[in-house]
């Protein structure tokens, strides 16, 4: 399975990205906005594995793709939609900082909105980000997603307890943003 934007092949994982992807899962500037990591060469080892098992999923739930630049073939971060329940869907995006600030999380994860209304046909897509990671609220927002609130504690990582925002967007607000850009 394979996405495209304008930038970007959004693809499955194979174990050949082992290296791309630990070189962001094991940075610290990364991790301190994720319930993981720093990780160590074991653990992005089995998270690629796990996403491996995930292509063989029926009825799958679970898509994890890396995001690859088209002009050099290039990894440079991850993104996923985790189906949580009939017609809900979460996204979630990683990269690799050298990428960071360039536009290519909002392509990626609008690519990940249109995988989830058009292919899955999901009512509704959220996702979460730490209040510090203003960079990921912005992304989010950027998309149309509508802030719903503010998750206290609700997350333990590290030995404690973690705040997250939540946004998300409905189907006919994602199909309203769709038919906007087409005017314009």
């Amino acid at each position: 399975m394979q996405l495209q934007t304008a930038r970007l092949i959004i693809r499955e994982f194979t174990y050949e990205d082992m290296d791309a992807v630990h070189a962001y899962a094991s940075d610290p500037l990364v991790a301190k906005y994720m319930i993981w990591g720093p990780n160590s060469k074991e653990e992005t080892r089995s998270y690629i594995g796990l996403t491996l098992e995930w292509q063989s999923q029926i009825p799958r739930k679970d898509f994890e793709f890396a995001v690859v630049l088209k002009e050099t073939d290039q990894l440079i971060g991850g993104c996923g939609i985790h189906i949580s329940e009939p017609g809900q869907g979460e996204i979630g995006y990683c990269f690799n900082p050298l990428f960071w600030r360039q536009g290519y999380t909002s392509e990626a994860a609008a690519s990940l909105l249109e995988f989830g209304f058009e292919e899955l046909n999901l009512h509704r897509i959220y996702a979460t980000c730490r209040p510090e990671n203003v960079g990921s609220a912005k992304v989010m927002q950027k998309l149309g997603m509508v802030y719903e609130g503010h998750l206290r504690e609700h997350m333990w990582h590290k030995g404690r307890w973690h705040d997250s925002y939540q946004y998300s967007i409905l189907k006919p607000e994602y199909e309203r943003v769709k038919r906007l850009e087409r005017t314009l």
